[in-house]
């Protein structure tokens, strides 16, 4: 059993809004882990339907429910409520991979590892597997690796929380891309880990997948501020025409 009264090396964040579909399966998840050195962070934007009666189910689990400015203004409460050494979000809907992932991130945490990263496969709203992100994590994190986009899903990487500064929400979409990228640059590349294994499994329904379009200008307006225009507009024209030329050989 956790000692929720003593300073945990993790916390876990779940942000929800309206979410009693999905966050039972991210309660169940977090609550399966074998690590126990951790708190699970629920910040709400004031459901009002069955969310919040779900996430209090679970014992020991900190909740705040208010009206929130969108996705990473809650993501920011989430920070500031955060009482472990080691910050990781799992939203509504995602989960853990397995009931022995948190713990792999605790080994390389007690070792003081600055940021914990793992693969994601994307799954569907029966949890069937649809296959890995189109982008393959690095083998070893540097500064350089986010300038190819957000190589590592932002669920799987887990940061100390000393390192993590607040989302800027002036991103609706692509907040989470720059706040991994001013991580990694407060990092030491040397403390870096992969563990080399599938850790999360990301429900393909989010805020991003259903604004594609405004989250890739965004996309491109984060990678611009951190890596200079030319190297951005070389990574999207390549990938434009990743998609567009197997397109028009198709027809």
């Amino acid at each position: 059993m956790r000692c929720f009264h003593m300073k945990p090396l993790i916390s876990v964040i779940t942000i929800t809004y309206n979410a009693a579909s999905t966050i039972g399966v991210t309660m169940a998840s977090v609550a399966a882990q074998t690590c126990r050195d951790y708190e699970h962070v629920v910040i709400d934007g004031a459901s009002r339907d069955a969310t919040l009666e779900i996430a209090r189910s679970y014992e020991g689990v900190r909740i705040l429910s208010e009206p929130d400015k969108g996705l990473y203004d809650a993501m920011n409460k989430g920070l500031r409520m955060a009482r472990g050494e080691y910050v990781i979000f799992l939203n509504s809907g995602d989960t853990f991979h397995s009931a022995d992932v948190l713990e792999a991130y605790a080994r390389r945490a007690r070792l003081g590892d600055d940021i914990i990263y793992g693969d994601t496969v994307i799954v569907d709203s029966e949890r069937r597997e649809l296959g890995p992100r189109h982008y393959s994590v690095p083998a070893r994190l540097t500064r350089d690796s986010f300038s190819k986009g957000m190589l590592i899903c932002h669920q799987a990487f887990m940061v100390k929380r000393s390192l993590a500064p607040d989302y800027d929400l002036r991103y609706r979409f692509s907040a989470d891309y720059d706040w991994t990228i001013r991580c990694i640059f407060a990092a030491d590349e040397h403390k870096c880990t992969n563990l080399g294994m599938v850790t999360i499994d990301y429900l393909s329904d989010g805020l991003t997948d259903r604004n594609k379009l405004k989250s890739l200008h965004e996309r491109y307006r984060v990678m611009a501020a951190h890596y200079g225009h030319l190297r951005a507009l070389r990574r999207h024209a390549a990938l434009i025409a990743s998609k567009v030329i197997p397109a028009l050989d198709r027809r």
